[in-house]
């Protein structure tokens, strides 16, 4: 990889041409490609379509506690899913609530629930401005529920451990107008980082000055690993009860990235209290969610060790992907960008040259590969770096990604250098330009 800060003028100046060269040769091409969302693949995707032929038509659907799976009632899940979840997370299955195919409706209608209810106290609503910590880069679409309610937002630092603990600490024991905050402790949204366990311990005996401060712990990927050096998460429930904290948690999942996006099964694990919070809500806004997936669900994986074998599965079509990508920007970013090498998860993060993510997603856009937003790893969409980029290696064929991603590092190379003679005009005098389409 050529060191662009040691190269003379007219060298980069040739370096540069050829790279547009390159990308016009892209652009030509047409292309359509799409890393920007943590999408199955339609090769993950048909992994579970047996799935669809396990209930035989003379089936009873008579579940343990459920008369008629196919019947009204069962306002929190039939047993056989609940103990899935149950052993997936370590509670008890009597901490579980089952609901419909996405975990992120279910985070929302938890908001809503301490928005209208509030969790011990004043509703939220009912209190003066209210704020959320986030921790930054992460997923756009927990910045977006919060916004949504007006919740003012406040960044954390992620560490290679997880969230800046000291940062947290300081910020809730000190200000009660914060709530709450966002986190993904395992193979977190974008980096793919563990939280250790010292950082879950510290979030477990958090001390905040709101006695209704609540921990939305989205546990997405708690057993999405990749490699054969899986990441281990310790049990933020088992910490809670050392510290009699477990009020203060709301856990979420769901097998959206296991079995089918659009039809799969979300649960919330938390603590009696809360469980009962929840129930007040879910008995006025639905009858029971959809007790045939579950039941189709469960029979389909019997257990969590059927679901495992099934994760291997997964592994198999995602390793070659992850490896692909990190090979890709070892050879052509190296000294340009920086990136993180997860364990598992769907994203890479990757850090490019401060003031051009938002230049790199334009030219893979115009070239025909689309990206996550740049900021949108931030809330309200401001990277104040204008630096970090998602990439989503799952969704595209494999040929298609390692396509996406030569277009991805011309433009990052072509964007770095258009910074670099911009901040030195003398070094370069102004004869960078980009050329037209």
């Amino acid at each position: 990889m050529p060191d662009y800060a040691s190269m003379e003028k007219a060298q980069l100046q040739e370096e540069y041409q050829k790279l547009c060269d390159i990308y016009s040769d892209y652009k030509a091409r047409n292309l359509s490609l799409n890393m920007a969302r943590g999408k199955p693949g339609a090769e993950q995707v048909a992994l579970s379509n047996g799935m669809l032929y396990v209930i035989p038509y003379n089936d009873s659907f008579k579940g343990e506690d459920c008369p008629d799976v196919r019947n009204y009632g069962g306002l929190d899940g039939i047993i056989e899913a609940k103990r899935i979840f149950a052993d997936m997370l370590g509670v008890e299955p009597k901490n579980i609530f089952v609901g419909g195919n996405s975990s992120l409706n279910m985070m929302f209608d938890t908001i809503a629930c301490l928005m209208e209810q509030g969790a011990g106290d004043i509703p939220w609503n009912k209190q003066e401005k209210i704020k959320f910590l986030c921790p930054v880069p992460g997923y756009d679409r927990h910045f977006g529920v919060t916004q949504y309610f007006g919740i003012e937002m406040i960044n954390v630092p992620m560490t290679e451990n997880g969230p800046d603990m000291d940062v947290v600490e300081k910020l809730v024991s000190e200000d009660p107008s914060i709530k709450g905050i966002w986190c993904v402790p395992k193979y977190s949204n974008p980096q793919g980082i563990t939280y250790s366990d010292e950082t879950v311990r510290r979030f477990a005996a958090l001390k905040p000055a709101a006695k209704d401060f609540r921990i939305m712990w989205d546990n997405a990927y708690i057993i999405h690993d990749i490699n054969d050096t899986p990441d281990s998460l310790l049990n933020i429930f088992d910490e809670a009860k050392k510290n009699g904290t477990e009020d203060m948690i709301f856990e979420f999942c769901s097998t959206s990235k296991i079995t089918f996006p659009g039809a799969g099964v979300a649960a919330i694990a938390a603590s009696e209290n809360n469980m009962a919070l929840l129930r007040k809500r879910y008995n006025f806004q639905t009858i029971g969610y959809d007790k045939m997936n579950m039941y189709r669900h469960a029979l389909y994986f019997k257990n969590l060790d059927g679901v495992m074998k099934h994760m291997k599965k997964h592994r198999a079509v995602l390793e070659p992907r992850f490896n692909m990508v990190l090979d890709i920007l070892d050879k052509e970013l190296s000294g340009v960008a920086k990136w993180t090498k997860p364990n598992g998860g769907y994203f890479v993060s990757v850090d490019v040259p401060e003031g051009c993510a938002k230049k790199v997603v334009a030219l893979c856009k115009e070239a025909g590969v689309i990206l996550t937003g740049a900021g949108a790893t931030y809330p309200y969409g401001n990277d104040p770096h204008d630096s970090n980029i998602r990439i989503a290696p799952t969704y595209p064929p494999i040929e298609e990604l390692s396509l996406a991603m030569e277009v991805f590092c011309v433009s990052v190379k072509i964007a770095a250098i258009e910074k670099m003679a911009t901040a030195i005009p003398p070094a370069l005098d102004g004869g960078l330009r980009l050329p037209k389409a």
